[in-house]
């Protein structure tokens, strides 16, 4: 549950505690009658509200006939079955509700309601009330923290989960084993005396139970892994920082893994044999666990993978060939690349071959293969086979099977991502995908036109074709523009067809608005390599398409939409000023679009853009978009990730139009600036640290804008006053054992643009240790780029300290 809704349950629970006693006890005693009513209709939903009221008031102490009401219902032999299975639901939810909430209840009535679970759990309860009781157990593991401290109550708990994986009935075998994951993630530290028992129970699963059940005793050790791999990063991180390792790792999947691998094997020729049937079944979990394993052990897991992988890829049994193909899927990312690298490049002919094979599945998992050694491993692929990979992929886009056809695409781009890290970039007159540029993107041009395309079928073809042409023109090199320059009047056309779809229903429109959304993608590619002469002839008419798709209130694309209109407008740079009357108004409707803050944020990143290429010219427009980005800050609701962006679009403003016609926004922009500045977190939340490292370097990229602004206005003087304030943020800034680099980076630097802008005036104030320790700590980085600004800060500050 989120943070809003937590506070929102808290704000509930509160009112109810603000009722009087009488008109509480009036709604509990009918709710523990209803809950003795042997219709399920009326007991489970008494049971869940009873067990909201307890978890407010158990923890005060109050409503004295909870418990003993309920430990009757279970242990009374006046009370059919559908009572006690309600009962036990009610203790399950209180439990699990409490530990959510953040109360405690005395240690009495926590045993008395554990007892009560693990009692019903028990081999001779009938198995819809040890159904019950599992769940309630596994919603109850958080609550009993205290018990699973002590050895004899832990073993009981475990035990009972353990016995009930051995059930008759499939449902309490799978609720034990959801328990067991329970624990796995909550007492990993206590695992280790039911390892064995827990090992040979689960591999029995596997082996012998029916779908279901296998697929629970496999989420075991998928979870096992997660957790595992969170403490083998903490180690890791401890030992960097020379710490001392509080929760160390058992290593208990990497003494597992060669005997539960060929468990594993077995569930991956599980396969469904409909093709299209993506629903979750043995396979897919299988392969799932065997992924995580590999992640966990790394380069461990290849010694017990390829000899599975090299005796069935080949196999008479398609099953053998398609689980062989699974298994070196499933250990592509986790291997370091020296150690899965040989392999690589020894399976991609064969992987090829397998593109044609008699079966539909076969083909499938062969061409995601491929596409995952594009993504994780394409410096493997040998040279050779590289013409032949792109034949086998542009054939594999005309494949009758959809599924294909779309893993085919998704190769593409993936192979051509991996371009866009070569050196040179965009810069570069050519590349080893330009002679097959123009055969790539009409082959996805002709993909995307299937008739099957816009289905309902999962592998989306029209999302995987169309990633894959705006991924091909972000790394065409030089040579290739021609080519592009033709596509855009191409994607002008699509862009009026789509516009003209008829929209009858949710359905049509959420399909007109994707479709609208990766056509902006495609234009914006097309913006960002082609040059001005080239696009501005098209440019009104594609704008026209844009601003229309703006002015369709809640659009699914708008994100896209602004992100193209930015392309654009570094392209025309201050000939995108002629839009600006009509694109205002819909770029402030966008930043005040808080319900969907990525809108939001785009728009905001829009407006940074836009300042920059037509700099002054923006400052017509300035009312309505600063008053919009001041209410953003205002908005107590908003999303926190808006107001870093928001913050630094100050600096852009002002850096655009220049101090004099910046004066009417610079005081409250200011004081937005110096609440922020104030702002505190956690020193133990990861998440918060981040967001203020991000919202620090907004702050301070944001302060360096306005002082240019206002230096390019001769205007200074308004800033000094503010001097004080900030010298306090970067003190605050320079004490911070969390900051990051960049905000060390910006914070030097905005040392260094004090000093060179206020001179003398601030003499004083930047003469101070914490300026000295900022410097030396950007010094001692490491970082390249961040000695250079340091070098520059510190020189501008010595020289500035040396005047008389």
């Amino acid at each position: 549950m989120h943070g809003s809704e937590h506070a929102l349950q808290t704000q509930l629970h509160d009112q109810w505690k603000n009722l009087d006693a009488a008109v509480r006890n009036n709604v509990k005693g009918p709710l523990l009658t209803a809950m003795r009513n042997a219709q399920q209709v009326i007991s489970h939903p008494a049971a869940q509200a009873a067990a909201e009221v307890a978890a407010v008031e158990l923890p005060f102490n109050e409503w004295p006939e909870f418990l003993p009401t309920l430990l009757d219902n279970i242990r009374g032999a006046n009370y059919d079955e559908p009572i006690k299975v309600a009962t036990l639901d009610c203790l399950g939810y209180c439990c699990e509700r409490i530990s959510f909430l953040g109360g405690e209840v005395d240690q009495a009535s926590t045993d008395s309601m554990l007892s009560a679970i693990v009692d019903g759990i028990g081999s001779t309860r009938p198995n819809r009330m040890r159904h019950a009781a599992a769940g309630a157990l596994k919603n109850s593991l958080l609550f009993a923290e205290t018990n699973m401290e002590k050895q004899e109550e832990r073993s009981a708990i475990m035990n009972s989960l353990m016995e009930a994986t051995r059930c008759e009935d499939m449902n309490v075998r799978i609720v034990a084993y959801e328990g067991i994951v329970q624990v796995a993630i909550l007492y990993y530290a206590k695992l280790q005396e039911y390892m064995t028992t827990i090992y040979q129970l689960t591999t029995t699963t596997i082996k012998e139970d029916n779908e279901e059940v296998a697929k629970s005793a496999i989420e075991f050790w998928t979870s096992l892994c997660e957790v595992e791999q969170d403490l083998i990063d903490e180690e890791e991180d401890c030992r960097q920082r020379g710490l001392q390792v509080e929760r160390p790792c058992m290593r208990y999947v990497d003494a597992a893994m060669q005997h539960l691998a060929p468990y594993l094997f077995d569930t991956l020729t599980k396969q469904d044999e409909d093709p299209d049937n993506d629903d979750y079944n043995l396979q897919m979990a299988g392969q799932l666990c065997l992924s995580n394993v590999s992640q966990t052990v790394e380069n461990n897991i290849v010694p017990v993978v390829m000899p599975f992988v090299n005796s069935k890829i080949q196999d008479g049994n398609w099953r053998n060939r398609d689980a062989a193909i699974m298994a070196f899927i499933s250990i592509l990312d986790g291997p370091s690349s020296d150690t899965i690298g040989p392999f690589v490049s020894q399976s991609v002919p064969v992987l090829l071959k397998m593109l044609d094979d008699e079966n539909i599945i076969v083909r499938d998992s062969a061409a995601h293969c491929i596409s995952r050694i594009c993504l994780l491993h394409v410096q493997f692929i040998p040279p050779e086979i590289f013409p032949s990979l792109l034949e086998a992929l542009t054939n594999k886009c005309k494949e009758g099977s959809a599924k294909v056809a779309s893993q085919a695409a998704t190769a593409i781009f993936n192979l051509a991502s991996a371009f866009s890290d070569e050196s040179g970039g965009e810069d570069q007159a050519t590349n080893a995908l330009s002679r097959y540029m123009q055969v790539l993107l009409q082959t996805l041009l002709q993909l995307v036109d299937r008739a099957n395309a816009d289905s309902d079928d999962s592998s989306n073809l029209r999302l995987a074709g169309m990633e894959a042409i705006s991924e091909l023109i972000s790394v065409s090199a030089q040579d290739n523009l021609q080519l592009l320059s033709a596509l855009l009047p191409e994607f002008i056309t699509r862009f009026e067809q789509t516009s003209a779809m008829p929209v009858l229903n949710e359905d049509d429109k959420n399909a007109k608005e994707q479709i609208q959304g990766l056509l902006c993608a495609v234009i914006q590619n097309l913006y960002r390599k082609l040059d001005k002469a080239t696009v501005l002839p098209m440019t009104d008419q594609v704008m026209m398409l844009l601003l229309g798709v703006l002015q369709t209130k809640n659009s699914i694309c708008h994100e896209e939409c602004f992100t193209a209109i930015s392309s654009i407008s570094d392209a025309l740079e201050g000939d995108f000023v002629k839009y600006m009357d009509h694109f205002s108004p819909l770029l402030v409707a966008g930043l005040k679009n808080c319900s969907a803050y990525q809108v939001c944020i785009v728009a905001v990143g829009t407006v940074g853009d836009i300042s920059r290429n037509i700099e002054g010219a923006i400052q017509p427009y300035c009312d309505g978009i600063m008053n919009a980005l001041v209410e953003d800050l205002k908005d107590s609701s908003i999303h926190r990730s808006v107001k870093p962006p928001v913050l630094s679009c100050f600096g852009d403003i002002a850096m655009a139009i220049g101090g004099g016609a910046y004066t009417p926004y610079f005081d409250v922009s200011m004081m937005m600036l110096m609440q922020a500045s104030s702002t505190e977190v956690p020193q133990d939340d990861e998440d918060l640290i981040e967001y203020l490292n991000l919202l620090r370097e907004s702050i301070l990229e944001a302060y360096v804008g306005i002082i240019q602004g206002l230096r390019d206005g001769n205007m200074l003087e308004k800033f000094e006053p503010f001097v004080p304030g900030i010298m306090s943020f970067l003190q605050k800034i320079s004490e911070d054992p969390n900051r990051d680099s960049y905000v060390l980076s910006k914070a030097v630097g905005m040392l260094g643009d004090l000093a060179q802008t206020m001179g003398a005036k601030i003499k004083n104030e930047i003469n101070k240790q914490f300026a000295a320790k900022l410097i030396s700590d950007a010094m001692s980085s490491g970082d390249a780029s961040l000695v250079e600004v340091a070098q520059w800060a510190s020189q501008t500050l010595t020289a500035l300290v040396a005047q008389p």
